[in-house]
């Protein structure tokens, strides 16, 4: 039976040596347990249990100048974001901190606000202060970086970078199948800003499959996004000025939640009602979908699932950098069906 030596005295900050004597066990053994390392599941579960008491009774606080020189890692990631705004980079940003948390790391957080100047320069100035890798949200990196990097919504193939993207062909087939389903055959669509790195693709994969599904594209009834604005502010102008023009048409497939959120209000505002005028169809399901009025059907993109897979991505690449990497990781969407689509009204 293990047993534990007296309690030192605490008069002195305790190092791991010390904590590893009063244990018992090997500094190996408190080191793997106390930083979460790669092997420590080959660790009992009584033991990590029992090191992480210990490491609480004797207030033992890891030295992480001592461990960034042991491991050559400083413990930072650099996130690198367009801006900072509700839905969709909230849910990310809220599962990309937590993860990392989880396995100690910190990070620096830097919004180009789409300023091709700033994207080139916040990945100089966070490699300077020595981060391990970066994850970047939305945001077509110009150059190769020296640190490993995985990029959420990315699409552009840089060497030493992972995409974590959506398959955006089967997103498009989810919507126009679900508008065709409902009888909709004049749709609005909207073509998102082209500093967003989704904008093309989203764009590509529903003009691929409109014939597919049995649907004409419009040209009089297409919509280019030029203002990169994160709020309902997207959709509402452009939507208030369609229908200013014209009002033949019965649904909308806007690019994001927020700009569907800004074209409902829109067709209030002309006095018409969504669904019943005019059916309109979001994308991200983001938190608020669900409580708008109508509540929003949508094409939810895993955006839990993908800001998890991209922290444990870059994480496994940083501690492991010589082993190879996937250039891509593909997401299936998922069709969210509320209030804000139903049968196309009669001509």
């Amino acid at each position: 039976m293990t047993t534990r030596k007296s309690t030192p005295d605490t008069a002195k900050p305790v190092n791991l040596k010390v904590l590893a004597e009063y244990l018992s066990l090997s500094p190996a053994t408190v080191s793997l347990v106390m930083n979460n390392a790669p092997g420590v599941a080959a660790i009992s579960a009584p033991t990590r249990h029992r090191v992480l008491e210990a490491a609480k009774l004797l207030d033992y606080r890891p030295n992480p100048i001592a461990r960034s020189l042991r491991t050559r890692h400083t413990f930072t990631v650099g996130v690198i974001v367009p801006e900072f705004s509700e839905g969709y980079f909230t849910m990310l940003m809220n599962v990309i901190e937590e993860n990392l948390l989880q396995s100690g790391y910190l990070h620096f957080v830097v919004s180009h606000q789409g300023k091709p100047d700033l994207i080139d320069e916040y990945p100089r100035l966070l490699t300077k202060r020595a981060v391990d890798g970066f994850l970047v949200v939305n945001t077509s990196l110009n150059k190769e970086l020296t640190t490993p990097v995985v990029s959420i919504s990315g699409h552009k193939k840089i060497k030493g970078n992972t995409n974590i993207m959506l398959d955006h062909d089967r997103a498009a087939l989810l919507a126009l199948q679900h508008l065709y389903d409902l009888g909709h055959r004049r749709i609005v669509f909207m073509k998102g800003p082209p500093q967003v790195s989704d904008s093309d693709f989203r764009w590509d994969g529903i003009m691929a499959l409109a014939k597919h599904v049995g649907l004409t594209i419009y040209p009089e009834l297409c919509i280019d996004l030029t203002v990169n604005a994160w709020s309902p502010g997207l959709g509402y102008p452009v939507v208030r000025d369609l229908l200013a023009q014209t009002r033949d048409f019965t649904a909308i497939f806007c690019f994001n939640d927020l700009a569907a959120i800004g074209a409902i209000r829109a067709i209030a505002d002309a006095g018409l009602r969504c669904p019943h005028d005019i059916s309109v169809i979001g994308f991200d399901d983001i938190a608020s979908a669900a409580y708008q009025v109508p509540r929003l059907t949508t094409v939810r993109q895993p955006l839990h699932r993908m800001g998890e897979i991209a922290v444990q991505t870059l994480l496994k690449r940083i501690q492991s950098p010589d082993e190879a990497y996937p250039e891509a990781i593909t997401f299936e969407p998922e069709l969210i069906i509320r209030e804000s689509t139903t049968t196309a009204r009669l001509s």
